[in-house]
């Protein structure tokens, strides 16, 4: 398992996680917890104030990667994601929980439920990752 400074050093490399705000809150064997902080720029519709879907479905894909990654297993790219969306994400941090499914030789699974400041679950998905 790599240890809460590493994961988040390795998080932090990719410019686009760094814009996000992620943090690592939580993790362990079986899971890990990411952070994202309100932003303006993820709006999508201004008329409800609610973040862009590709803005959730990044985080689904990247928890389910992370949770992987903290595990040590050598997940490596996307292979297949399937994100849920159960409500607008309208304001406030975002909690990602990603849950390790599978780990596989060529192919690891992990699953993430995103739940808005409320406690509300806002989407959901699963992501197949290349070893």
């Amino acid at each position: 398992m790599i240890d809460r400074e590493r994961l988040q050093e390795m998080l932090h490399l990719a410019p686009f996680h760094r814009w996000l705000g992620l943090e690592i809150a939580a993790w362990s064997e079986n899971g890990i917890e990411i952070t994202m902080p309100w932003r303006e720029e993820i709006v999508s519709n201004p008329m409800v104030g609610s973040a862009h879907g590709g803005i959730l479905a990044s985080l689904v894909d990247l928890t389910g990667l992370y949770a992987l990654l903290a595990r040590g297993a050598a997940a490596k790219a996307t292979a297949d994601l399937r994100v849920d969306y159960h409500r607008p994400a309208t304001s406030g941090p975002l909690t990602a929980h990603g849950q390790i499914v599978k780990i596989g030789r060529q192919i690891s699974v992990a699953q993430t439920r995103i739940v808005g400041p409320d406690g509300k679950l806002v989407a959901s998905g699963r992501g197949a990752y290349f070893s």
